[in-house]
C-alpha cells in the first residue's frame, strides 16, 4: 500500500524530569533525531512555559517533528511526520531513548492513502 507519508504518534512516560523541562537539550535532540534519520532541517522553533513544560517543532523538507512535554507527569507526546523513503521510528525512538522514557507507546499512521482508519495503523515494538 502506497502512503504519501509515514506518521509516528508516541506517548513516552515516566521519562526524566530535568530532560522534559530543558528547552535546550529538547531542541538539540529533535534536530539530531531529524539528522538521524536522514532528514533535512527547515526551520527550528521551541517554547519553555512557566512553570515547567516545552513545546516545539522541526521542520523538515521531509514534514515535521514535534513535541509537547509534561515534566511534572514525567510524560512527553511528540510526532514524527515523514513523507518519501525516511523512517519516522527511527527519529522517535532516538527520542524516546534521550528523554530516558521508561514506558512508551507508538503507532505509525499512514498519511494519504484515504480516510484513516484504525486498522491502518500499526503498533511499534520498542525491543
Amino acid at each position: 500500500m502506497e502512503t504519501m507519508g509515514r506518521h509516528v504518534i508516541a506517548e513516552l512516560w515516566e521519562c526524566d524530569f530535568e530532560k522534559l523541562n530543558d528547552m535546550s537539550f529538547i531542541e538539540r535532540t529533535f534536530v539530531d533525531a531529524a539528522l538521524k534519520s536522514g532528514a533535512e532541517i527547515r526551520e527550528v522553533a521551541f517554547h519553555k512555559f512557566a512553570p515547567q513544560g516545552v513545546s516545539g517543532v522541526v521542520i523538515i523538507s521531509e514534514s515535521h517533528l514535534t513535541i509537547h512535554s509534561f515534566p511534572e507527569h514525567g510524560y512527553a507526546s511528540i510526532d514524527v511526520y515523514t513523507c518519501g523513503d525516511l523512517d519516522p521510528t527511527i527519529a522517535a525512538n532516538y527520542i524516546a531513548d534521550a528523554l530516558l522514557s521508561g514506558h512508551r507507546e507508538m503507532v505509525e499512521v499512514p498519511r494519504g492513502i484515504g480516510p484513516v482508519k484504525i486498522d491502518q495503523a500499526r503498533e511499534i515494538v520498542h525491543a
